[in-house]
């Protein structure tokens, strides 16, 4: 009967402990910026969204060794407060290992099981999905590539759904049209689940305005999502299509031209963000040899945010 007690007591004891980690990794204090009746409060975030390149050394179009850089691109995100990476398949162990972030999504797997998405935050992600692609073409059928939902909670009251994408490449028309079914699944997904709140959608869209077999302006009258480029640094002006559009090589763009890799931002019933900063990250990225460390150059946005609560 002593064992039995003392086994009960140990059980009642773990479970008073697991309840109480649980509420500290799922909610975090109010900000200083709380007002007195506690119906309003602000904050700032840099979000980051970055292709690093994990195919397999062999295979990988990046021409620094993968683990080492991998490794070197863990260390390199630690400043953004929300991290959005694609073609995360064979190095996750060397991404984490030096990685501070205390909340990081669990890698899927290696090629050909792994979607290569993940999601690295400062804040809790309290909810979280891995959505695959009802249509693909080509290379791309050859992993499970798809989209991931998050929720993250950035105070006790303030939450926002965080998507992170990589959609069918290649601009020949066959890829072009699984990646508009793509963007419409997307689209389909948000309209669904995040109806009324604020969102960010960032990642690897392999799109762009000025391609004419593209549907981003599509995506955006679906969803009522504002293109970070765009709105901070065009004034709104859209890229005007080309008809022989060719992609530029990606570690060749910069603030003025426009990339594959997407920042998206909208607002909520409660919850409203204010651009701040756009930027291609073309040197923090880079290793000792000023050499990139992907294939891809990383795209930042800095919001600052604005949570009231609605009268009832």
């Amino acid at each position: 009967m002593i064992i039995v007690y003392i086994l009960v007591v140990l059980i009642i004891v773990v479970l008073l402990i697991f309840k109480k980690l649980r509420r500290k990794l799922t909610l975090v204090e109010l900000t200083p910026d709380e007002d007195k009746d506690g119906q309003l409060s602000k904050g700032n975030i840099k979000v980051l969204t970055y292709n690093i390149a994990g195919l397999p050394q062999g295979i990988s179009a990046a021409k620094t060794p993968r683990r080492v850089s991998i490794t070197e691109i863990g260390e390199k995100v630690e400043e953004f407060d929300i991290v959005n990476v694609q073609e995360d398949f064979n190095y996750n162990s060397a991404f984490y290992s030096l990685n501070k972030h205390p909340y990081r999504t669990v890698h899927k797997g290696k090629i050909p099981l792994g979607d290569g998405l993940n999601t690295l935050s400062k804040y809790p992600i309290v909810e979280y999905r891995r959505i695959p692609w009802r249509h693909c073409s080509g290379p791309d059928c050859w992993t499970v590539k798809g989209f991931t939902f998050a929720k993250i909670q950035l105070d006790q009251h303030v939450f926002i759904d965080v998507y992170n994408v990589h959609a069918n490449s290649s601009d020949v028309a066959r890829a072009a049209k699984a990646r508009r079914e793509n963007i419409r699944q997307l689209a389909a997904y948000i309209q669904e689940h995040s109806v009324g709140k604020p969102l960010i959608v960032m990642g690897d869209f392999n799109a762009h305005y000025a391609y004419k077999r593209d549907n981003l302006h599509e995506f955006l009258v679906n969803t009522g999502l504002s293109d970070g480029w765009v709105t901070h640094l065009r004034n709104g002006t859209f890229p005007e299509i080309i008809p022989k559009f060719i992609a530029q090589h990606m570690l060749s763009l910069t603030n003025d031209t426009e990339s594959l890799d997407k920042i998206f931002f909208r607002n909520g019933d409660n919850l409203t963000l204010i651009p701040k900063t756009y930027e291609v990250e073309i040197s923090h990225f880079t290793n000792q040899a000023g050499a990139a460390l992907s294939d891809h150059l990383a795209v930042s946005m800095s919001f600052d945010w604005e949570w009231k609560e609605l009268p009832a």
